[in-house]
């Protein structure tokens, strides 16, 4: 693994921006950054950026399916090997595979596969596998959206503690309803065990979420989709994502999702400590519009919607660089802002802060050069060059 050093670029600190700077790597850590007028002596190889480009750290998507024509759900190393190799294309450096309410035998697949690739092929140079996201199947049948209805089962923490197991324990977050018999129950399994527990695909009253947050759940998924909508008698799932500070809400912001005022409304309620961006893509993201598989269903891509035959929203296309640049034109946050949503508060929602999230000494060179339009120039993986334009 080489050296590299970084200079020109401004460079987005986790103490502020240096308007001039560098960024000295090696071993695939960031060792020091600076303004270009205190640059070190060094026998890097030296990458020269044009000066109104910015680094900034790497992007983490905790729900992401698929992309490139590959799905977490295929089970084969090809399959994550593809998304981890095309996604630095969109800024993303590391990720959380997502799996979706499938067969269980389906499911336990994907798991074992997701612990093999990252046992045995997570290298240095593709996006990082962080884990895995379990979206389903304990969900609520009312609030499915995408997810296939004749596999959704009742909250069952041996089951979980199974599928724990073949995950080689890499099982990070839980997409869940609480309102389901034992769901309460496995949340608090959940967090005793240090997983993730996440409302979705749910249709909790507000009072039903009160204990789910008392239980120990801390997130929402893709806030505003798949859930029990805000009413003025009750607040619902939605209602309470946004109201109780325990819970961390996860968006998509592509503007079809959730229309540009709700994602405003969002970090208005929640600042933005509180607002995690995802893609939520499917397969068919990087290719052209056709029909494509989402957990055994058809899927036909057209005109930036990904939509089943019915007309349900399937997952998204959405990659992460133009969530960034949707949530500056809906919501007038800064680059700077726009990049904790992306990279600093997943980063802390997962507990892995102290090595990636933010540009700083002695975190992974996970970095992404933005052009001054914020459209992506180069993306480092743990200090390897993994995309240039």
């Amino acid at each position: 693994m080489k050296d590299l050093l970084l200079i020109n670029a401004s460079v987005l600190t986790q103490d502020g921006v240096i308007e001039i700077g560098f960024i000295s790597i090696k071993d695939g850590k960031i060792i020091e950054t600076g303004p270009i007028t205190s640059l070190p002596q060094h026998q890097a190889e030296v990458i020269e950026l044009p000066e109104d480009s910015t680094i900034v750290p790497g992007f983490i998507d905790v729900h992401i399916h698929g992309a490139g024509g590959a799905d977490t759900m295929d089970g084969t190393t090809e399959a994550i090997t593809t998304m981890a190799s095309v996604l630095p294309e969109e800024g993303t450096t590391s990720f959380l595979a997502t799996t979706i309410t499938q067969d269980q035998l389906a499911i336990m697949k994907a798991l074992e596969n997701a612990a093999e690739y990252i046992s045995h092929h997570n290298h240095p140079g593709k996006a990082e596998v962080l884990g895995l996201h379990l979206e389903g199947p304990f969900i609520n049948e009312a609030r499915k959206g995408a997810q296939p209805s004749q596999h959704i089962i009742t909250p069952d923490i041996e089951l979980f503690a199974k599928m724990q197991e073949a995950s080689g324990n890499n099982i990070r977050l839980v997409t869940l309803a609480p309102e389901k018999e034992n769901g309460n129950a496995l949340i608090s399994y959940l967090a005793e065990h240090g997983v993730i527990a996440s409302v979705g695909h749910s249709d909790a009253t507000y009072a039903q979420m009160a204990e789910a947050v008392k239980a120990g759940a801390t997130h929402v998924t893709h806030l505003f989709n798949g859930m029990r909508g805000m009413h003025h008698r009750d607040p619902g799932v939605a209602g309470a994502a946004l109201l109780f500070e325990e819970l961390k809400i996860e968006m998509i912001a592509d503007g079809i999702h959730v229309v540009p005022e709700m994602l405003d409304l969002s970090i208005r309620a929640k600042g933005t400590d509180g607002v995690i961006l995802i893609t939520d893509s499917m397969r068919a993201k990087c290719l052209k519009n056709g029909s494509y598989d989402l957990g055994g269903q058809e899927v036909n891509v057209a005109d930036g919607k990904a939509l089943l035959a019915d007309g349900t929203l399937a997952g998204s296309i959405l990659k992460m660089k133009d969530s960034l640049q949707n949530m500056m034109q809906f919501t007038g946050i800064s680059l700077e802002e726009a990049v904790k949503l992306a990279s600093e508060n997943p980063a802390r929602q997962l507990n892995i802060f102290d090595r990636k999230g933010s540009i700083a000494t002695g975190k992974d060179a996970d970095l992404v050069v933005l052009d001054n339009n914020h459209e992506v120039a180069m993306t480092f993986c743990r200090g390897v060059a993994s995309y240039t334009r």
